[in-house]
């Protein structure tokens, strides 16, 4: 497995994997976390291993040293952006790039997708189904809007 970081205009880690490229998967961090979480390196390192090419991803309030995350709209544009990025590095239809992430960003992968982002899958890993300190209020709305096969871990 080779990763190195993926370039000027996004900050992350892009892994490949020696042979064809069948497929691609962008992941996406939590809230309180990086591209260089845990749960999404053990996932990276899986799928590479399997010939997928991996993208994992920062969101723009941690590229700018902050804690608190940004909006929800751009927290989808970064998103979205990063995930059309990858299809164009790995010359593939959108629809051919799986999407996903752990907590927050799995969150917003599931957003991205019920509105009309395409992407071959769902990995949600962590997926924070009301906010915290607040069982009463959900996050699943969206949840009935998307398509494509989904894996909640």
């Amino acid at each position: 497995m080779t990763s190195r970081p993926t370039g000027a205009s996004t900050r992350g880690h892009l892994s490949t994997a020696p042979g064809p490229r069948a497929a691609g998967m962008l992941l996406a961090p939590g809230a309180g976390a990086g591209s260089d979480q845990p749960a999404l390196v053990a996932i990276d390192r899986t799928l590479t291993e399997a010939g997928i090419v991996v993208q994992r991803m920062d969101f723009p309030y941690r590229l700018a040293g902050r804690r608190a995350p940004d909006r929800p709209p751009v927290l989808l544009a970064a998103l979205e952006s990063n995930a059309r990025e990858l299809a164009g590095r790995i010359g593939v239809n959108q629809a051919r790039v799986a999407l996903g992430g752990r907590s927050m960003g799995g969150r917003i992968a599931s957003m991205a997708v019920a509105a009309g982002l395409p992407a071959s899958g769902l990995v949600l890993v962590s997926y924070p189904l009301h906010p915290p300190g607040h069982p009463e209020k959900s996050r699943t709305e969206h949840l009935g809007d998307i398509s494509v096969p989904c894996l909640f871990i």
